[in-house]
């Protein structure tokens, strides 16, 4: 079986539910803690495509750190993605990963469609 991967911060109460919602599931789970494995260019443009959205779209722009670096929901799509990777904390989460698809889980049981 294709392990589920989710990128996740265990500091945020979403990503951790959305964890302990996957845990009780029948699935091998790979954790990334993306905060200490950031994510490259081309696998936040991967989750872009799989999740069908901009790059503003899986970001949290809402976060000091958005408006602190000048970025804006207009911003260049290089743009936005060069901060993600310089900055992975403007990434929204937690990203679940399963059978060729993403999902954002937020609410939690918004991952349970691609399992």
């Amino acid at each position: 079986m294709t392990p589920v991967t989710i990128w996740h911060n265990p500091r945020c109460s979403k990503s951790r539910q959305t964890l302990e919602l996957l845990e009780t599931r029948e699935v091998a789970i790979d954790v990334r803690l993306y905060l200490k494995q950031p994510p490259s260019a081309a696998e936040i443009r991967a989750a872009m495509t799989l999740l069908g959205v901009p790059a503003v779209g899986m970001m949290r722009i809402k976060d000091k750190l958005f408006t602190d670096l000048g970025l804006s929901e207009d911003a260049d799509e290089d743009d936005l993605i060069a901060a993600m990777v310089a900055h992975p904390i403007l990434i929204e989460r937690p990203i679940v990963f399963a059978n060729g698809k993403a999902a954002l889980g937020r609410p939690p049981e918004a991952v349970l469609p691609i399992l």
